[in-house]
């Protein structure tokens, strides 16, 4: 619009075009000299010149007169630069009475000329003063007329093309070789990768390839890295795009940029559409009659586009689609069935050996210290992902240049992940008795995990002040696990209850610090009774949603207020039973929790073999001391 910066970006570009046309196309003028019309002394002046004989032609206008000389003149002295014109004033008494001067003129033969004597403009030169400023206004008003007529249309269309980004497969440089730990994910989206690079071959026999594959996992499985390496290795255009990206609130764009997207990808086929979090518009269309539904809801006319460019792919067409989504469950079931996305890739969190894996591919560009185990490291790392893995593959390069460590050593690792699952150390300081008795609080925590059979081992307590807490004590397996029974989640909320029951058993009263670990054990024994069917009294019956599952969804539905009692009654059985046992279990080894409660108000922390030797008891299982990646 006038006034903004683009229009007069474009007002100042046209008058520059006409200066550079004038310029290339106009001779230009011969250098000239201005002489005065009379000298009595030094050089002289257009009179004297006169006399001369040395000018060739005069042109008067007024009291203004340009001339030529019939020879170059270097004027007022020999070192000025040679002129073949000049220009002068006549005195006011010479322009009301040019008798006298004409008859000097016609007595020396100069001729007396109308047209101008250094003009070296020709007709284009003339054409582009006259009438250049005038043609750029007329096209510059018929571009603003035109613009300010169809703006709004130009504006809808920017607004439909696709916003993907586009990389070509050269520019791919993410292969499956830097996928690590979801070896089965990468089995599956193998014969894709064939089906891109060898289409002929599938298509020989009549064969045809999934059009759609679902990526289906948590945050941070490693989805998009996924599709990136399924182009990386395929060497085709790679189109990436988010889901949210196609929503606007005009409703219609969303649909024009999928036609768009797809478009594009099939002018580049082969080719890899991917589109990330899928679930934001396409989840389950409503067939209600509320104000939120229906046909011209803008989310289900861009899903109804999707499911439509789908099932236009031709036979010919080497294009994919590659979704992720970390809640498959909410998809609509058109978009699920067989000829739109046909597979569904499950990207599981990483087991104990993928992990480590994972933290090869993130530490093989890190100077590691020779302490430094990557089996440990993903021994006390379980339920993180591959991008929690990376996190902290950086964290501990990060804190070990704080340090001033030459390599990146265990503690840093450890540091690290502490860092990241509690927060960093907060700058209080503790009283003694509020010390000692966060260490009993920790000890009697790692006492019980240390004495429960079948209990995570302890890997670490700390009593350093954080962001979340006073104090930590972290267990985790020595495998991963996939099922658990009855045993193994009492351990846990044996555990839990093991810093309370410390406190109590030590000064005979109770504090706030146990509010986590309440929470904790209850969220567990609820779930064991009204998920798992792990209570007599309520059977295999389930009373209370997945967290996949809202109250309304199939399989729950709201329950009495009988066996809502009954639920309390049981979470509460199954709490009392495991603090009956605690209560013994750290009565009978109070010694032990008497010195690793000592030897941590020394050290502060302790690692693994350190809290077992401290408790009198033996590691379950001794770290290597050589590391696995060297």
């Amino acid at each position: 619009m006038p006034g903004g910066r683009n229009f007069w970006i474009i007002v100042l570009s046209l008058l520059v075009l006409n200066y550079v046309l004038m310029a290339v196309f106009s001779p230009g003028q011969k250098p000239s000299v201005t002489i005065p019309y009379s000298s009595a002394q030094g050089a002289p002046g257009f009179t004297q010149m006169v006399d001369q004989g040395k000018v060739a032609r005069v042109k008067m206008e007024g009291a203004t007169v340009t001339g030529e000389f019939k020879q170059e003149q270097r004027y007022p002295d020999a070192e000025a630069e040679p002129a073949k014109n000049f220009d002068t004033e006549l005195p006011t008494p010479v322009v009301y009475d040019g008798t006298a001067l004409l008859d000097q003129l016609n007595e020396n033969n100069v001729e007396i000329t109308a047209t101008p004597i250094n003009d070296g403009r020709g007709f284009f030169t003339s054409l582009l003063l006259g009438f250049g400023p005038v043609i750029l206004l007329v096209f510059l008003f018929i571009w603003l007329s035109r613009r300010a007529a169809g703006g709004q249309m130009g504006a809808l269309g920017q607004f439909g093309r696709s916003k993907a980004r586009r990389v070509e497969g050269d520019q791919t440089k993410v292969t499956f070789n830097d996928v690590a730990g979801i070896d089965e994910a990468k089995m599956e989206l193998t014969e894709v990768v064939d089906f891109l690079k060898n289409p002929q071959k599938y298509q020989a026999l009549g064969g045809r390839i999934p059009r759609g594959v679902l990526l289906a996992g948590r945050p941070g499985t490693g989805k998009t890295l996924l599709a990136r390496a399924v182009a990386g290795e395929a060497g085709v255009p790679f189109f990436s795009i988010s889901a949210s990206e196609f929503v606007e609130a005009i409703v219609g764009i969303g649909a024009s940029r999928v036609r768009d997207l797809f478009k594009q990808a099939k002018e580049a086929s082969p080719a890899i559409i991917f589109i990330d979090e899928l679930d934001a518009i396409g989840r389950q269309r409503s067939s209600g009659g509320g104000p939120f539904s229906g046909g011209n809801d803008e989310r289900e006319q861009t899903l109804n586009q999707i499911l439509t460019e789908m099932d236009g792919f031709e036979t010919g067409d080497t294009v994919i689609v590659l979704g992720a989504t970390n809640r498959p469950e909410i998809l609509d079931a058109a978009l699920l069935r067989p000829g739109r996305f046909d597979r569904r890739v499950t990207v599981p969190p990483p087991d104990k050996e993928g992990r480590k894996k994972i933290l090869q591919v993130h530490t093989r560009s890190l100077p590691l210290d020779p302490d430094v185990d990557l089996d440990d490291i993903a021994a006390i790392t379980p339920g993180m992902v591959g991008a929690d893995i990376a996190n902290l593959s950086n964290e501990a390069a990060l804190l070990a240049a704080r340090r001033g460590h030459a390599k990146v050593q265990r503690v840093d690792f450890t540091d690290s992940l502490e860092k990241i699952v509690l927060g960093a150390p907060r700058g209080i300081v503790l009283s003694e008795e509020e010390k000692r008795r966060t260490a009993y609080h920790e000890s009697g925590h790692a006492i019980v995990g240390m004495l429960t059979p079948g209990a995570d081992p302890v890997r670490k307590v700390s009593i350093i002040p954080r962001t979340m807490s006073l104090g930590v004590t972290i267990s985790s397996p020595d495998s991963e696990r996939t099922n658990y029974d009855v045993d193994y989640l009492t351990g846990r909320i044996k555990v839990a209850l093991g810093g309370r029951i410390a406190e109590e058993l030590v000064y005979g009263s109770i504090s706030a610090g146990a509010e986590s670990d309440i929470q904790q054990l209850t969220g567990i024994a609820r779930q064991m009774v009204g998920r798992w069917g792990m209570s007599e009294a309520v059977g295999p019956i389930a009373v209370i949603p997945s967290d996949a599952q809202g109250p309304l969804l199939p399989g729950v539905s709201e329950v009495s207020q009988a066996t809502q009692q009954l639920i309390d009654s049981e979470v509460k059985r199954i709490v009392d039973e495991q603090y009956a046992q605690v209560v013994t279990l750290l009565a009978e080894n109070r010694d032990k929790l008497d010195s690793l409660t000592e030897r941590l108000l020394e050290e502060e922390t302790l690692d693994m073999d350190d809290a077992y030797a401290a408790a009198g008891l033996t590691a379950p299982r001794a770290p290597v001391d050589v590391p696995l990646n060297a």
